[in-house]
């Protein structure tokens, strides 16, 4: 079936699946296959629950009542997201990055939604799956679309925005991310700036960080971009006004008081602001998008619980990240919670580095002013320290169960795999 046929049926569809078990009446379910599932095997069930039709690729399938038979059901896919991307016609605004991806996607699409209608990539599905299913979200009245990508190896960026085609872009920041299937600190701003490449070789528009170094040096004499920073000859003069609990920027004229922890975020909202004045959202409506924005899942959350002031980011880790909230969390003061601990947990896809990188980590600490130090995960467990130490969360949830200590601020941050919020029901 040409492509075309496909979209002309996905647009008398309500919706589209890519999960057997989640199909709805009505709905086109795409028959996905991976490492450990072959979703062709659940096409005549999704159909039973109501699907209207069942793209597949397994050939005994070819002539099953409406089952849709491709070469490859993936690609099938990718090639209808990016063909109702340009059915739509809405602008697209694509980002990058080692850090912040999803919360400046999210600042980003609450500031343009306040003037525009607009959609964004769904949750965190930013690779080469979640991209076409977020393409496919754009409704024909959409103007904009804001469509984060991730990545952990070479060319995926590429890739991704020959899917996206985006109009606009930007990078958050280049950090020590997906070491392992970048190859190097190197590979990876070479791989996030391919979003650059793209964007310059079809004289698109970029928005990028002029305190940034690796951003200007790429940008050196392109035309197509709007710079935010501290320079005069800035498009955009933005400011950090202090960072100790929750962040407050300068933008123009106007004064922003966030509830994003950590200074590692101005640059964040900052990108939103760019990107909404740009676009004429007047800056009223900018202040209150991004005011109004409470950081959630994990991500750079402050909470109190009992005597305790948290800060949870326990989504995800990187050496980037992790030294900057280390840094951040060491400076910080309280007026009443003097006692500072870190519950840290191992950082994932480091490859070869990931014994120095965790050494660094631990030296790092050794010269903060945190009062406890408690490391879980064999990679932490196995550096030279003399802080306290557990091989796996279950060891320490052993030892501290309840978890015991005077009204602290207490950083929670590790990898999405060692799942750290598993702390939070010990320090009731």
């Amino acid at each position: 079936m040409e492509i075309s046929a496909l979209h002309r049926l996905f647009l008398q569809a309500k919706s589209i699946s890519t999960d057997s078990r989640k199909v709805e009446s009505n709905s086109i379910y795409f028959a996905l296959s991976g490492e450990r599932f072959n979703g062709n095997e659940f096409a005549l069930e999704a159909l039973r629950k109501g699907a209207d039709y069942a793209v597949v690729d397994l050939i005994s399938l070819k002539d099953a009542s409406r089952c849709i038979f491709v070469n490859d059901v993936l690609k099938t896919l990718q090639e209808l997201g990016t063909y109702h991307r340009n059915y739509c016609k809405a602008t697209v605004i694509s980002l990058t990055g080692s850090n912040g991806k999803t919360t400046t996607k999210e600042l980003i699409s609450r500031v343009i939604s306040r003037k525009y209608r607009t959609t964004a990539t769904l949750g965190n599905l930013n690779n080469h799956i979640g991209i076409p299913l977020s393409l496919l979200n754009i409704k024909e009245d959409t103007e904009f679309a804001v469509i984060e990508m991730g990545a952990n190896h070479q060319n995926e960026i590429e890739f991704l925005c020959e899917l996206a085609q985006p109009d606009f872009g930007c990078i958050t920041n280049f950090g020590k991310a997906h070491l392992e299937g970048f190859g190097g600190v190197q590979g990876v701003v070479k791989g996030k700036s391919e979003l650059y490449q793209h964007l310059m070789s079809n004289s698109k528009t970029i928005f990028y960080n002029s305190q940034d170094p690796i951003q200007v040096a790429a940008l050196i004499q392109y035309d197509h971009s709007i710079s935010f920073g501290n320079k005069q000859e800035d498009t955009y003069q933005t400011s950090i006004l202090e960072s100790n609990t929750s962040v407050k920027i300068q933008f123009q004229d106007t004064k922003i008081n966030t509830s994003l922890y950590g200074a590692y975020n101005a640059t964040n909202c900052m990108i939103a602001a760019s990107i909404g004045s740009y676009f004429d959202v007047p800056i009223q409506d900018i202040k209150n998008a991004i005011e109004s924005y409470k950081p959630n899942n994990n991500r750079s959350e402050l909470r109190q619980i009992g005597p305790h002031m948290l800060v949870l980011d326990a989504y995800n880790a990187n050496p980037s990240s992790m030294e900057v909230a280390i840094k951040h969390f060491s400076e910080l003061s309280h007026s009443s919670l003097k006692n500072k601990i870190v519950v840290l947990g191992d950082m994932f896809e480091l490859g070869e580095t990931a014994a120095k990188e965790h050494q660094a980590i631990v030296a790092q600490l050794k010269l903060s002013k945190i009062n406890r130090v408690i490391l879980i995960g064999a990679l932490f467990h196995n550096t030279q320290h003399s802080f306290e130490s557990y091989p796996d969360f279950e060891a320490f949830k052993q030892k501290n169960s309840p978890f015991k200590s005077d009204p602290s601020l207490i950083l929670i941050k590790g990898s999405r795999g060692m799942a750290l919020e598993r702390v939070l029901p010990l320090l009731g």
